[in-house]
């Protein structure tokens, strides 16, 4: 089963999909399967990282943001430092699902990641 979303972002930011993905997790009625999330852009990525806590999302920004300084980049867009970022998180993660649910930790979410907004973008759950 594969099912597109579009979401809002911000102008750069981590936005939680959690909620989204584990709906469709829950239509497939699975006992063991795996869950991919993918996001088709090049200036945005997906993470899974904690979601108890908002400063933990504000500290992975000021890190990339740190790890990626404004150089003098060749891209002609102005967004070098959106595509460096979103090769460094990725663009798709995997989650195994146990009893017909998603199997995260106790305090994982999942995470769309704009470097390069606000846009309107998608990204794409499948059920393995």
């Amino acid at each position: 089963m594969l099912k597109e979303f579009t979401i809002q972002t911000p102008s750069e930011g981590f936005v939680t999909i959690t909620k989204q993905v584990a709906q469709i997790v829950e239509q497939c009625h699975g006992e063991k399967r795996l869950c991919h999330v993918f996001v088709p852009h090049t200036t945005a990525g997906v993470t899974i990282n904690e979601n108890a806590d908002p400063d933990v999302v504000k500290d992975m920004l000021l890190a990339l943001n740190h790890m990626v300084p404004d150089l003098a980049y060749q891209h002609g867009e102005g967004n070098s430092p959106a595509h460096v970022k979103a090769s460094l998180v990725g663009s798709s993660v995997s989650v195994p699902i146990v009893n017909g649910t998603l199997y995260l930790g106790t305090w994982q979410g999942i995470y769309f990641c704009e470097f390069d907004g606000p846009r309107q973008r998608k990204f794409c759950v499948n059920i393995l």
